[in-house]
């Protein structure tokens, strides 16, 4: 059975990832993408779809040790994980190498003291754990073949094969090194050159170091910070600059639910806020490329925006369901695809808006088509704003006149009327302004609940949504208005968990499911952190602090967040890690470094 979703760590080389557990399992790797087939899936379902356990022996009547420690190296995606056993203490370090050629997962055991019998068992399963390959030997190496894969298995290790399993059996004592890897590469090409573990060591250390040292926060919450920059950046798929939202699909909101989606993909409106907090911790480089991917993806087709593509740019991500799978801890469907892809969500246009516009004011290089593009999305809102939409959280029942939609699509407006404002584009302003008031005055009009004092989900609705916390933090509405105050006191009202976190919208309203789908979710963290952020601008510091520090707690001892928190079982749900989590944690502390809210 797989872990605890906190109970994984992330590696990766910015074209995909593997989880690894705290018992040295990797239970999660797609190869050559984030959004290839998995070749150990064993995180949806059971050990027989693929794993790659590497750690001190144990007796087959026992559950494998965790280790007794683990951590990253330094400011890096290098994990080093420690087993202190009855003979001695042995240390296993797991990375994968940005990539120069073909992708590799290299795992090298140290001995630190005593003589320690270890086990490598590595069981290939492509497809997603459905195909066995064929596993045989070539000029001495170890290799898995199946359709258009294959994964070479290098060791120095004496390896040796039982019950469709890789295994090696060894002892290492102080200062012994013994390195492992796999590498993958078609199946019709030439074998990829032999690996050098720690060549490539070296120089994934130095990759990070160099990347880390150009942020630029160096506030109280660096820590914190810093680690969710590596996991963004660690996000990002170098060859295109498109961000997946997590690089997990069907890791369940709701345990033994059917609230599973594949996250492998890159939503605008998360690359969107990503790119942001990258930009206001100096990291240039990154919003550049992710321009350039918006470019291609939307190409000369604006007026047709699709909420998400695929991390080339790719349209068609039709959704799947993996019957053979059984789930994390039976949450089923396993879904691969998203048929969210072509939903309609206005707030999006927003989103993509206020990154070109923050790009802009940071002094990124102008780029003429971007400043074209964010003219044709207006000229599309300014007649389509008006209409219901599927909204940000993509519900699955019917559209609605969201207000945070709503609310997007002032944001897109006003900032397109900003960018024509500094000369650096034409269109008509004098209409855009009238465009502006109108949405600003429906809004006020028709989200706004007068008895209740906060404005709601949608349009003539008594239900609250907790996106209603990005009103001041988008400049729609200054945060000393008594609108939004009521607003962020009616959320922490009914929105809130015993925890003190907050729900993205109440599931349920009477006996009708609000989005669509049976069954419950989590507390979602980017909105605990949203309203942490509202906290502090309505002058309640103390507050917002306290709530900060209570969701840095949540992250497990790797400083890494799923999309949700489990109020009743107290534990993460939701794909691991996931983008939307950490970037409002990246917000949140330079909000409050700025404001000097934070602890001694």
């Amino acid at each position: 059975m797989a872990g605890r979703i906190e109970d994984y760590a992330l590696i990766g080389d910015m074209q995909t990832a593997a989880l690894v557990c705290r018992d040295g399992t990797v239970d999660w790797l797609c190869l050559p993408r984030f959004d290839s087939h998995a070749i150990f899936a064993g995180l949806l379902g059971t050990e027989e779809h693929g794993f790659w356990r590497l750690g001190p022996a144990y007796a087959s009547d026992q559950q494998p040790p965790t280790a007794a420690r683990r951590s990253y190296r330094g400011d890096s995606l290098i994990l080093e994980s420690e087993w202190d056993t009855q003979r001695g203490t042995v240390r296993v370090t797991d990375f994968m190498p940005p990539r120069d050629g073909a992708p590799q997962l290299i795992r090298i055991v140290e001995g630190v003291s005593g003589r320690v019998p270890m086990r490598s068992a590595l069981r290939m399963r492509f497809s997603y754990g459905r195909v066995v390959p064929w596993v045989h030997k070539h000029e001495g190496r170890t290799v898995a073949v199946a359709g258009p894969d294959s994964v070479w298995f290098d060791t120095s290790a004496e390896t040796y094969g039982k019950s469709l399993t890789t295994y090696a059996d060894f002892t290492v004592a102080p200062g012994d090194r013994i390195a492992f890897t796999i590498s993958w590469e078609p199946s019709h090409k030439e074998p990829p050159p032999l690996p050098e573990p720690e060549q490539s060591l070296e120089a994934t250390e130095d990759f990070w170091r160099e990347w880390v040292d150009h942020c630029t926060y160096h506030g109280p919450y660096r820590e914190a910070v810093v680690r969710s920059l590596i996991t963004l950046k660690a996000l990002t798929y170098a060859p295109t600059g498109g961000i997946v939202a997590a690089p997990t699909t069907s890791l369940p909101e709701d345990i033994g639910g059917v609230r599973n989606w594949d996250y492998r993909y890159t939503w605008l409106r998360d690359a969107a806020i990503t790119l942001s907090s990258l930009l206001r911790t100096g990291y240039r480089e990154e919003a550049r490329a992710w321009r350039e991917w918006l470019l291609r993806a939307v190409a000369g087709d604006p007026e047709n925006l699709q909420i998400m593509y695929g991390i080339a740019g790719e349209r068609e991500l039709g959704e799947a369901e993996l019957d053979w799978l059984p789930g994390y801890e039976n949450s089923a469907p396993v879904r691969v695809g998203n048929g969210a892809a072509h939903q309609l969500q206005l707030d999006v246009y927003g989103e993509v808006t206020e990154a070109l516009h923050l790009a802009h004011m940071t002094g990124l290089a102008r780029n003429d088509y971007a400043s074209l593009l964010q003219l044709k999305l207006i000229r599309y809102l300014e007649d389509h704003w008006q209409e219901p939409d599927e909204g940000i959280w993509e519900v699955r029942g019917p559209r609605r006149h969201f207000v945070h939609s709503k609310v997007m699509a002032w944001v897109a407006v006003d900032r397109t009327i900003k960018l024509i404002e500094s000369g650096d584009a034409d269109g008509p302003l004098e209409r855009w302004r009238e465009l502006r008031d109108d949405i600003h005055r429906d809004v006020c009009e028709r989200g706004y609940d007068k008895e209740r004092n906060t404005f709601t989900q949608s349009y003539g609705s008594k239900e609250l949504d907790a996106s209603l916390l990005l009103i001041p933090q988008m400049g729609f509405l200054p945060p000393d208005d008594k609108r939004v105050i009521g607003t962020i006191e009616a959320i922490q009202r009914e929105l809130s968990t015993s925890d003190g976190f907050i729900l993205r919208y109440p599931t349920t309203s009477g006996d009708e499911n609000v989005d669509g789908l049976p069954g419950d979710e989590g507390a979602f963290l980017a909105c605990s952190f949203w309203m942490a952020d509202d906290l502090a601008m309505i002058g309640r510091v103390d507050e917002a602090r306290k709530l900060f520090e209570k969701l840095l707690s949540l992250r497990n001892d790797l400083g890494l967040l799923a999309e949700e928190w489990d109020p009743r079982l107290q534990r993460q749900v939701g794909n691991f890690p996931q983008a939307f989590s950490h970037v409002p944690l990246i917000d949140t502390a330079l909000r409050l470094t700025a404001s000097g809210a934070y602890g001694g």
